[in-house]
């Protein structure tokens, strides 16, 4: 019988067209993301009520389902903490990591599943980047999915060779760990060729030339400034809340 292939996680997060958020400039996101991230700062008590209010800015903004996917892919590393933490520190400890981590995956999701990579590249640009870094960062932004694609051939063609079994028995998980380490020398040498080659390019190109002007200018609306000062007053909140 054929075994049952397990499922991959990609990590390319989707962008949602018909959120609220969608028509809202970058740094009107990128701030409201920041400032709702303020919240890992509170104690266990503030953290959780925080928590539940951010759970409704998601819901409204539409991004409730890719922010539980963050969440999911980091399910082993948040189960780890939280045994580590209960067991050697105290349960208060586990709690705060785990709501901690939970709410920066989710604020990650809050913008850039509403953000192009263009956008994204332009708000840097706005708030005083360099052209080059501004760049490199959206196009690493950009180049997500396909590193994760190219990743998933090298696996599928080191498990075709006998690498990868599924460590279903715990005495496994040692050889499943070598083949982790089996697959990031060619992911490493890969994410660097490519790295290199888009160099180049936008060399050849003149991305690096100091006259160099962004291709379309953003203007802050009404409503931006608006959300703008609620991540403001949001920020200031949770400091003095603290």
């Amino acid at each position: 019988m054929f075994k049952r292939r397990r499922k991959s996680v990609s990590w390319e997060i989707p962008l949602i067209h018909d959120s609220p958020l969608r028509d809202f400039d970058p740094r009107t996101k990128l701030a409201l993301s920041l400032s709702t991230s303020l919240a890992v700062m509170l104690p266990l008590e503030q953290l959780a009520i925080s928590a539940l209010l951010y759970l409704i800015l998601i819901s409204w903004a539409g991004v409730l389902k890719p922010a539980a996917r963050q969440i999911w892919r980091l399910k082993w590393l948040l189960i780890g903490l939280f045994l580590i933490d209960r067991f050697v520190v105290s349960l208060e400890l586990a709690l705060s990591v785990t709501i901690r981590i939970s709410l920066l995956a989710s604020t990650f999701s809050l913008f850039f599943s509403t953000t192009t990579p263009a956008e994204f590249r332009l708000a840097l640009e706005s708030l005083g980047f360099p052209y080059r870094y501004a760049f490199s960062l959206s196009l690493a932004f950009q180049n997500l999915a396909e590193f994760d694609r190219e990743t998933k051939l090298i696996r599928e063609a080191q498990r075709s060779r006998g690498a990868w079994s599924p460590p279903n028995e715990w005495k496994k998980v040692l050889k499943f760990t070598q083949d982790l380490v089996s697959l990031t020398v060619p992911a490493v040498v890969m994410t660097k060729k490519r790295a290199w080659t888009m160099t180049e390019a936008a060399y050849a190109r003149g991305f690096d030339s100091p006259k160099r002007k962004p291709y379309h200018r953003l203007v802050m609306k009404a409503k931006d400034w608006g959300l703008i000062l609620v991540a403001v007053l949001i920020g200031i909140g949770l400091i003095v809340w603290r």
